[in-house]
């Protein structure tokens, strides 16, 4: 961790992401019932979701680049932030709103939808970008790691959020997480100009340890973007599909909501140890480390003959994807470092959002539950993190041997 670190900016980013997955999650519980009030069946509320991410995969990387132009001024970005989210957050409480006026509401509430889904990807590159155009190069895993403590906090509290919210009238938590968001973002402005204030000498003092790679733009986004898709598909379909029915072999459907989080608590107090590990090697280097034993941890969670071996690998599996998910936004800040923070950080989450679709495909075309593809749904986990980290190996093996050696 580098002295001067600006813990209150991780922090700051942390609520705001915490918040917005939040409220994504409070959206992905009454949609299926904002959905059944203007006529749309419960069938068809698997393809809104894969709208949503293919709506995520598009504008979280325009707004990357967006943000990059944007924040070429001080203090430009989090007003333009704050601004496109008090129009995500006006769609978002609008929705329970519109769905209660029956059939005839049907095409705006889906447009309703296509808007809060395009105008909420300025809260997930456009923040993060500040990371690494401002703060000092080896201060950016730590902060990356407070920032995504939001994240994993409000993976660990949904299932208690699913069952605390059963019952209860949409309209008040849309109200309440759209406002509670929208008084957060205006925040970011003040974080922007606290990270610009940073003394010059700290950036000097604290450069790099690790040159960046003189491969083209393109080239290492695109790469990148191909295992961040791979290994976010071993998450999804983990976390997704697999979990639960791991933990029903030895528990209670009662006792999910306590099991069910243990993967968010090794992903949470790994990331932060992780971070230290970045800064050494390189995101790069971690990710492809936390992949290969992510895997391992993922094949034992398949073929655990007991809760105890299952938890402990659930643990593991989260702290792996912690790793990842840190590593993988320090790198792309690295890869960008110059200008194009904003893209690469955007492309990343296009990735996710890209495996996330595949995880959706599969249950719309019924393979989730189809117990024909049991084995495929058990092995995918960890061959994808497998080939993701083996990918990544190959490629820095190469690429170290091609630097030209130093006296």
């Amino acid at each position: 961790m580098a002295t001067g670190t600006p813990h209150g900016a991780g922090l700051y980013l942390a609520a705001l992401q915490l918040l917005f997955t939040l409220g994504w999650t409070v959206y992905a519980i009454f949609l299926p019932q904002l959905a059944g009030a203007v006529g749309i069946p419960r069938s068809a509320v698997i393809w809104i979701l894969m709208l949503d991410q293919a709506v995520f995969a598009v504008t979280d990387y325009a707004m990357g680049v967006a943000a990059d132009r944007v924040a070429r001024l001080v203090g430009r970005l989090g007003h333009w932030v704050a601004y496109v989210t008090a129009l995500s957050c006006l769609a978002f409480l609008a929705l329970p709103w519109v769905a209660g006026l029956g059939p005839a509401a049907q095409p705006a509430l889906l447009g309703l939808i296509f808007l809060w889904a395009a105008t909420s990807s300025a809260l997930r590159a456009p923040p993060l970008m500040l990371l690494g155009k401002y703060a000092a190069q080896p201060s950016v895993p730590w902060l990356a790691s407070l920032a995504l403590l939001g994240l994993g906090v409000a993976g660990a509290l949904a299932p208690y959020l699913t069952v605390s919210l059963r019952g209860v009238d949409p309209r008040w938590p849309f109200a309440l997480s759209s406002l509670v968001l929208l008084a957060t973002s205006l925040g970011l402005a003040r974080v922007e100009r606290r990270l610009a204030a940073v003394p010059a000498a700290a950036q000097v003092a604290e450069a790099p340890a690790h040159p960046r790679s003189a491969a083209p733009l393109p080239q290492r986004v695109a790469v990148f973007m191909l295992v961040m898709v791979a290994l976010g598909i071993g998450f999804q379909i983990h976390s997704s599909l697999n979990s639960a029915p791991q933990f029903l072999r030895f528990a209670k459907p009662a006792d999910l909501d306590y099991l069910m989080p243990v993967f968010w608590i090794g992903f949470n107090v790994a990331m932060f140890p992780a971070s230290a590990l970045t800064g050494r090697w390189g995101g790069l280097r971690v990710i492809a480390g936390a992949a290969l034993i992510g895997a391992i941890a993922l094949q034992v969670a398949g073929a655990a003959d007991g809760l105890g071996l299952l938890i402990a690998a659930q643990l593991v599996a989260g702290a792996a994807w912690g790793a990842i998910m840190m590593s993988a936004v320090a790198a792309a800040l690295a890869i960008g470092q110059g200008g194009d923070e904003g893209r690469v950080v955007g492309a990343l989450f296009s990735a996710l959002a890209l495996a996330t679709i595949t995880r959706m495909a599969l249950v719309a075309g019924g393979v989730a539950g189809d117990p024909g593809y049991a084995a495929l749904r058990t092995w995918t986990p960890p061959a994808s993190w497998l080939a993701g980290g083996a990918v990544l190996l190959v490629l820095l093996g190469v690429a170290a041997a091609r630097r030209p050696a130093t006296a």
